[in-house]
Formats: structure tokens, sequence, C-alpha cells
């Protein structure tokens, strides 16, 4: 009897100085994830010069990275409870380095567009295991709360962060080394993974249904593809043949989940009122902060005339405000209501948004830092609860794809708000 009280102590006392480095590489991949949607905010006119992309191509170069991710996280963050979600990570991590290259010495618009859509597929291995990790890695709930809200602050601020990592690389490089920059971070992401972070993966899975990563691809490329090109030139036949294939993919989807003895996706998880609460509101928090940073790093350079890095500082409080409100959001939501508080950082997101219509060329940096400081807060609180949220409802062997629906739902938010808003203003 004693010898079994003192083992799971004993096994806890081992992997306890570990598991907070662990979580630190886990959260510097996140980070760079993160970073590489928004990045290219600030690089697209050195990238339209050198490139020669149509206006529609330069929507794609920004876009596709987000639509793919978007499209591959659930099959991905199941792939990851069955093959195990370490070894994934590895190899997504190889590949992002790998792929960034490739990037990099994009020399067609063409080219930009397929290494973008391949940083993608990269990028999927990696952001539903970091967080279905973190699950394993801390059993204390405060302290797993603790973890998710480091997490959660790097992930909302990564969009903010983007800018500011891009603006200081073309002040000194060319636009290919915004993407250089993974290469080190992998190196490091594997050498301590190898070592440091646990294996864990679901011990009955099932199989691996490829029709359903069809179907899931399809369905998520098809609804975010027909809402940028409507925003971007109004209603015709392909937007809408498009939304017709996306609505009737995820459909086929979602009744082939439900009839699967080991689906890919446990539809049945959406039952649950807070769990299908948390994942709407990831959506909106993150498609207010991504779109606004993509439309302030266009304003602060065409409108405003700052230099890249100068526009990219400008953008800082908005990584501040997430990395703060990201690591106080599990005291809050102890302290008042998880409700008050992602209701609280919505109304904050709005807010900001609202603000952006009083900007013309000549407003004060003032009103312009305090709307981003708001924003960033608003999305840290909001985005770093619902993930906890997410991830306390489902059992841990579901780990892999509970997160992978609050991953689907970040980039989701990221591809809209760029597409929305991007098509709008170049429309405009």
């Amino acid at each position: 009897m004693t010898s079994i009280d003192q083992h799971p102590k004993t096994v806890d006392d081992v992997r306890r100085p570990g598991r907070w480095i662990a979580l630190a590489v886990l959260v510097l991949a996140v980070l760079l994830v993160a970073v590489d949607a928004t990045v290219l905010g600030l690089a697209t006119p050195f990238l339209s010069e050198d490139l020669a992309p149509t206006g529609n191509q330069l929507l794609w170069i920004g876009d596709v990275y987000s639509f793919v991710i978007a499209g591959l996280l659930v099959s991905m963050g199941s792939l990851g409870d069955r093959i195990g979600r370490k070894k994934l990570l590895l190899i997504g991590a190889v590949a992002f380095g790998a792929v960034s290259v490739l990037n990099a010495y994009a020399t067609t618009p063409e080219m930009m567009i397929v290494a973008r859509a391949l940083l993608g597929v990269a990028g999927a291995t990696l952001m539903p295991s970091t967080l279905a990790l973190i699950r394993n890695l801390f059993h204390d709930p405060r302290e797993r709360s603790l973890a998710i809200g480091i997490w959660g602050a790097m992930a909302s601020a990564g969009a903010a962060v983007g800018p500011v990592v891009g603006g200081f690389l073309l002040e000194h490089f060319w636009w290919g080394s915004v993407f250089l920059i993974n290469l080190p971070v992998m190196a490091v992401l594997v050498v301590v993974g190898v070592k440091l972070i646990p294996e864990s993966k679901n011990p009955a899975p099932g199989p691996w249904d490829m029709l359903s990563v069809g179907l899931s691809l399809v369905g998520m490329i098809g609804i975010v593809y027909a809402i940028k090109e409507t925003a971007s030139h109004g209603l015709s036949w392909g937007p809408a043949v498009a939304a017709v294939v996306g609505v009737l993919g995820i459909t086929w989807f979602v009744r082939r989940q439900l009839r699967l003895p080991a689906p890919l996706l446990d539809m049945r998880l959406f039952q649950h009122r807070g769990f299908s609460g948390a994942v709407l509101a990831d959506l909106l928090t993150i498609l207010g902060l991504s779109g606004l940073v993509f439309f302030l790093s266009q304003f602060l350079q065409l409108v405003q005339g700052r230099g890249p890095l100068e526009a990219g500082l400008a953008e800082l409080p908005a990584a501040i405000g997430a990395v703060t409100a990201g690591l106080l959001a599990g005291f809050a939501a102890r302290r008042f209501s998880v409700r008050s508080v992602v209701a609280g950082g919505l109304g904050a997101v709005g807010l900001a948004l609202g603000t952006v219509t009083l900007l013309d060329q000549h407003t004060g940096y003032p009103l312009l830092g305090s709307m981003l400081l708001i924003v960033g807060v608003g999305a840290g609180f909001s985005f770093t609860v619902t993930a906890d949220v997410i991830l306390s409802s489902v059992p841990k062997e579901q780990a892999g794809s509970a997160s992978a629906v609050s991953e689907t739902a970040y980039e989701l938010g990221a591809a809209l708000g760029i597409a929305l808003l991007g098509s709008i203003v170049t429309g405009v």
C-alpha cells in the first residue's frame, strides 16, 4: 500500500523541474506559428515590389497559411492522439524549419503561395500538439490554468509580435529573413523536445479516417474561400459554388463523425454549452485581434508614412496587453467568473474595433496605442479562459481533438479577420 502511494509522488517529483522548461519550448513554437500569421503584414510592400503579384495573389499569399492550418487542425489533432503528440510535434518542427527556407527564397508569386500553404501544413501539426501536451504535462488544475495562461498569452501575443519582429528584420535585411528566423527556434524545439517532453497519446484511438480528413479540409477551405472572395469582389458564381461545396463538406463530415465508432472529432463535445460557447468566443476574439493588427500594419505604413520597424513597435501595446491579461486570466476567472471574464474580454475587443472608425492620417499615437492595449487585454483574457474551459471539459485522452477545435477557432478567426478586413481595405 505504501509503495503505491509513494509511486505517483516520486514520478511527479522527477517530472516537475522539466515540466516548466518543456512548457517554455512549447510556448516558443506557438509564438512562432502565431507570429507567422501576421509577420507578412509589414513585408507586403517589399514582397510586392520583388515578386510583382496581382492584388488577388497578394491576398492569397497573406491568407493561404491560415486557411490550410484551419482546414487541417482537426485532422492533425486527431493524428497526434493516435501516433503520439510528441512525435507529431517533432516531425512538424523539422518540416516547419525546412519549408521556411522555401518561403524565404521564393522567386514567383505562385511559388510563394505554394510555400505558404506547405508552411500551413507544418504549422497545423504544431499547434494542437502543444496544447494537448500541456494538458498531459500539468495534472494539478491550478498549475494547468497558469500553464494554459502562458500558452494563451503567447498565442494571442504572437499575432501582435509579428509586426515588431517583421519590422526589425525588414529594417536590416530583405523580406525573406522573416521566414529564416524560424530555423533556430525549431532547432531548439527539436533538441529540447526530444529530452524533456513526455510522449502522450490516446491508448485506444481507433483507425484514422482519411475520408473525414478530406471532408474537413474541403469544408473549411471552401467556406473561408467563399467569404474571402465575396468580401473582395462581391457575390459571384465562383464563391457561391465554393460556399455550397464547403457547407456540404462540413455537413457530411459532422454526420460521418456521429456514425463512426472512433471519430476524428467527437461532435458530442459540442452538446456541452460551455464548450460550444468557448469555441465561438475564441473565434470572435482572434477575428477582432488579427483583423485589427493586419489593418493597422498597412495603415501605419501606407497612410501615416511610418517605417516598418516604427510601425511594428507602434503595435507593441497589443502584445503587452495580451501577455499581461493571459497571465492574470486564471486568477480573474476564479475571482469573478468565466462568463464575466470572457464577456469583458470580447467587449474590450469590440470597443477597440469601434475606435478604428475615428482614425485618419493625422490621428495621434496616444489614441492608437490605447486602442491596441485594449484589444490586447481583451484578447488575452477571453482567449486564455476559453482555452482552459475547452481543455478542462474533455477527458485527457481527447486532449488533442479538443485543443484542435480551440486552434481551429483561432486560425479560422485569424483567416477571417485578415480576409474580411483585408478584402474590404483592398476593395475600398
